[in-house]
């Protein structure tokens, strides 16, 4: 009782920076939320347990058990007022009209990786919409379709479509415990990117709730509005409720490696010598550089490391044939590679090797960092000497803790229209970096050390990434790159300085679509597409 007491006083006075009449309001928010949810449901089975609110007990820890950027798990981050998890889709329409009704915010999370906490941190007075429990997955093997809910992970989906068939499989990341929610939002991308293209260049058909609570299909919303929410983000269009995918075939047998290189065994001359090639590859082959400092040099010294990251859809003897032709300076030999199926090689990408499938179905990662990540595309190689500033500058970072992730394009990913969804890093494309730095200790002076790193890494890459815009990836939020003004109006010119880096010429259809579907600016956040109106 006494946790209790503390919880809601500590609540309050949160709550007291707002209103008066919202502390009154908030003090009867179970009955009143809860009444209005049981009025709107069409299942009204247990309402009281779908709702959380700070004198629950177990709000804290739903709350916090999917939320992976430590930076934002802390007793001062902004707390929800309610947590709802609805277990049908009138809880969905419900939890919306409720929230217009009570003038508060809502922010929808399925799995809790967004970068930047928009999924569940707002300024103002909000309730978060959690898709946990919304998660079936109904895969179609002779028709090589899913239907998949929001609330389900993509290692979820992963295993329930191995259950069924050896020779299917989809597109998507490779961290199991990313909800499908927002990685179909914003576009969502993998192993088999160059093969398939994007998780979203899959996805035939959805299920959203608008802004007015109606029920949505892919006929009734309309293509427009179809367009945006395959890749214009999460939290701007509606609830998307479930998705249907279209599977894809997979080998039998695939191949994976992962070839590590220090400075001293090359790995400058390699790292560039992969940009050149990257894009020419088959389509078959994925091929991603990781790239970190370590100790690992002569005597301890410092060094970096790149480790080239691969899978093949096929088997060793036509990779090394590949690898031999393309890239004969990676020097790849039979030793290095392994024959696995397509599942095990989710398993392979995720760290689980030789675990059980069934480790995909954990939602709770064991990755819960202090973290922040950046992005870039790249157009043309980054000459040997731009890589040597880029070592000298990680030296300057702790061992170990800054990252680089390097993907290459090409492939399906070239053949498809910048304007055929709102995701437009197509043809052109060498590979897209993500910039990564991370830390386990939590005090603000050691968050701003790591913080002003990447901010400072970041303008040294400027003169070697896209330009005009200077591209990023949606998926990767960065509030670096600008924000709207989530209290109050919102202009379309405030927001194209973020809007223009993620999604480039597609940023003014999005909007358009945003003041057809949702005038009023319900569904918001700091970096929501606005309407024109605001």
């Amino acid at each position: 009782m006494k946790m209790q007491s503390f919880t809601m006083h500590h609540h309050l006075a949160f709550l007291l920076l707002f209103s008066a009449p919202l502390v009154a309001f908030v003090m009867s928010t179970p009955e009143n939320f809860q009444q209005c949810l049981s009025l709107h449901s069409e299942n009204t089975t247990a309402i009281s347990k779908l709702v959380y609110t700070p004198i629950n007990s177990s709000y804290s820890s739903v709350l916090d058990i999917t939320i992976q950027n430590l930076r934002f798990l802390t007793p001062s981050a902004p707390k929800p007022l309610l947590i709802v998890t609805p277990l049908h889709v009138s809880h969905v329409q419900a939890a919306i009209t409720c929230s217009r009704r009570y003038g508060l915010q809502m922010r929808i999370r399925s799995g809790g990786h967004d970068y930047e906490g928009l999924s569940y941190l707002s300024k103002v007075p909000f309730v978060i919409m959690d898709m946990v429990n919304l998660r079936s997955i109904a895969v179609d093997v002779e028709d090589e379709t899913a239907w998949v809910q929001s609330g389900a992970t993509v290692g979820e989906l992963y295993y329930r479509i191995a259950e069924k068939s050896k020779t299917l499989g989809f597109p998507a990341g490779v961290c199991p415990t990313v909800g499908v929610g927002g990685h179909f939002s914003g576009g969502g991308y993998g192993t088999m990117l160059r093969k398939y293209g994007l998780a979203v260049d899959n996805v035939i058909d959805a299920q959203l709730v608008n802004a007015q609570g109606r029920l949505l299909d892919r006929e009734s919303m309309g293509e427009d509005l179809f367009w945006a929410i395959r890749g214009g983000g999460g939290g701007s269009f509606g609830v998307v409720v479930s998705w249907k995918v279209k599977l894809v075939p997979v080998p039998s047998t695939v191949t994976v490696f992962t070839l590590l290189r220090t400075l001293e065994q090359h790995a400058t001359k390699l790292v560039h010598q992969w940009q050149l090639i990257g894009n020419e590859l088959p389509n078959d082959l994925f091929m991603r550089v990781i790239l970190q400092s370590s100790n690992s040099g002569p005597n301890g010294t410092r060094t970096m490391e790149a480790s080239f990251n691969t899978l093949y859809l096929g088997g060793v003897d036509a990779l090394l044939e590949v690898t031999r032709s393309s890239f004969p300076e990676l020097n790849v030999t039979r030793q290095d590679c392994t024959e696995m199926s397509w599942i095990e090689s989710i398993l392979y990408f995720a760290g689980f090797s030789g675990e059980p499938l069934e480790v995909l179905l954990n939602r709770s990662s064991n990755t819960k960092l202090y973290f922040k990540h950046k992005s870039d595309y790249v157009k043309e190689p980054i000459p040997k000497s731009g890589l040597e500033g880029m070592w000298e500058r990680f030296f300057e970072e702790d061992v170990g803790v800054a990252q680089m992730i390097w993907n290459h394009y090409g492939g399906r990913m070239s053949e498809i229209s910048e304007s055929a969804l709102p995701f437009p890093h197509r043809a052109g494309v060498l590979y897209k970096i993500q910039h990564l730095t991370s830390w386990t200790d939590g005090g603000d002076e050691v968050a701003s050390k790591h913080v002003s790193w990447i901010r400072s890494f970041y303008s040294y890459m400027a003169p070697y990434v896209s330009k005009s815009p200077r591209e990023a990836y949606i998926n990767y939020r960065d509030l670096d790159i600008g924000t709207n003004n989530v209290k109050g109006d919102t202009g379309y010119k405030q927001a194209s300085a973020w809007g223009k880096k993620y999604f480039k010429n597609n940023f003014d259809r999005l909007v358009r679509v945003k003041t057809a579907v949702d005038r009023g600016n319900f569904f918001r956040h700091e970096q929501s597409i606005p309407p024109f109106s605001f």
